[in-house]
């Protein structure tokens, strides 16, 4: 006997049964599948490390204000007295991670930074703000973020699984931004509240609260690896690895031509573009909101949705968006059509660090996971430094538009270089 709907039948002939439709896959086809959650432990430690960049960007305000009040030599000496150590030791921050394991390095350094940033409460407090303490305080900054930042980049490959990292980074990166936004009022708020002292006793707190989540964070692969050479010889192997690998060597060199061409534009040029118009200090922030607006909407899109297939031709695609943004901007005559094209450049901007960021990192083999991003830091600092220093000098010399023009047309000729690059393209 066979049974229709759980009704008994005679065992007589019967007549074809119906055509039967297919619920599973119709609703399949309409109701895309769910992404994958991302792991608790990744989350709760993105929580942390988003508590640690408000805190950050507070401080970082707070201070470029203070050295501000000494004059603009003293507000670029303590810049560079982030950087110079930043970009030095940055190499060799990436080995100690490898060796040592990057949760340990990390919690290294945020327990330095706590200690730090609670001196310069006390002393500012006490003493105020002298040249000499600003210097040195930017100084142990530069210090602890070369050890710190080639850990903390490798932490999302240690935490989340491949098929979810491009989501993972998206998520950071719109974490980052956010950051980035909110930390100069609030650095303002708190600045007009308790001065530097107040920032910086805000900034130990949230590096409290990182350590707090470090304690229970415990990656599975972060551990020491064995006796090794010694630190600058692994520092070199990290380098020699990347460039031998054709994949990373494509995306360190595609990561420099977008730092020099990209990252200038709302830093450098923007302002420059909106004083060259006449238009007020209000407007020039509602450019450079343009383009941290499209950079959250596309890492928001990314972190819910997940990248595209290939992240080596969604890299090539961002570029070339935010190319024909960057052009925008600097065409612009209103700030209407500024705003239009510094959020196009933004979208571009979200786009490509979407997908460049997880292809580096899951290209990179797991013995070199900090080293990797120690070299992808240094790169990026070092086409920056440069970049910003001729653009300027051709802004002064020519006027804001060229270089901007410019800037475009070395984006869009890196993102068509990618795209010529097999080993991106089949990425």
């Amino acid at each position: 006997m066979t049974t229709t709907a759980g009704a008994p039948t005679p065992a007589a002939p019967t007549p074809p049964p119906p055509k039967q439709t297919a619920p599973t896959q119709t609703a399949s086809r309409r109701t895309p599948p769910t992404p994958a959650a991302l792991p608790r432990t990744y989350l709760l430690w993105l929580a942390g490390v988003q508590a640690g960049l408000l805190g950050d960007a507070a401080l970082y305000f707070a201070l470029g204000w203070a050295a501000s009040a000494h004059g603009g030599g003293a507000a670029g000496l303590v810049l560079t007295a982030i950087t110079v150590p930043r970009t030095a030791l940055v190499l060799l921050g990436g080995a100690v991670a490898d060796r040592f394991g990057a949760r340990r390095v990390m919690l290294a350094g945020d327990t330095v930074m706590l200690v730090a940033t609670a001196v310069l409460a006390l002393v500012a407090s006490e003493r105020g703000t002298s040249l000499w303490l600003l210097v040195t305080a930017a100084a142990v900054i530069g210090t602890v973020d070369a050890f710190h930042l080639p850990a903390s980049g490798s932490m999302p490959r240690r935490l989340v699984p491949a098929d979810r990292l491009a989501r993972a980074l998206a998520l950071r990166q719109a974490g980052g931004q956010s950051a980035v936004l909110l930390g100069a009022p609030l650095g303002g708020l708190l600045v007009a509240v308790g001065g530097l002292s107040g920032a910086a006793l805000a900034d130990a707190v949230s590096f409290g609260v990182v350590l707090l989540v470090l304690l229970r964070v415990r990656p599975p692969e972060d551990g020491p690896a064995g006796p090794r050479a010694g630190l600058l010889r692994e520092a070199a192997s990290g380098v020699r690895l990347s460039l031998a690998d054709p994949l990373l060597r494509a995306a360190l060199l595609l990561t420099g031509a977008a730092a020099g061409a990209l990252l200038p534009v709302v830093s450098l040029l923007g302002p420059l573009l909106a004083r060259a118009h006449g238009w007020a200090a209000g407007t020039a922030g509602l450019v450079s909101g343009g383009q941290a607006a499209g950079v959250l909407a596309v890492a928001a899109l990314v972190a819910r949705r997940g990248a595209l297939p290939r992240a080596g031709v969604g890299a090539a695609a961002g570029l070339c968006t935010a190319s024909a943004g960057i052009a925008l901007l600097a065409s612009a005559a209103g700030p209407v059509a500024a705003v239009a094209g510094s959020a196009v450049a933004g979208l571009g901007s979200g786009l490509f660090a979407c997908h460049l960021g997880p292809l580096v990192l899951s290209g990179a083999p797991p013995t070199h996971l900090s080293r990797v991003q120690a070299l992808l830091t240094l790169v990026q600092s070092l086409a920056l430094v440069l970049s910003n220093a001729l653009l300027g000098l051709l802004a002064d010399a020519a006027g804001a538009a060229l270089p901007t023009l410019l800037c475009a047309l070395a984006t869009a000729a890196a993102g068509l270089a990618a795209l010529a690059t097999p080993a991106l393209r089949r990425a």
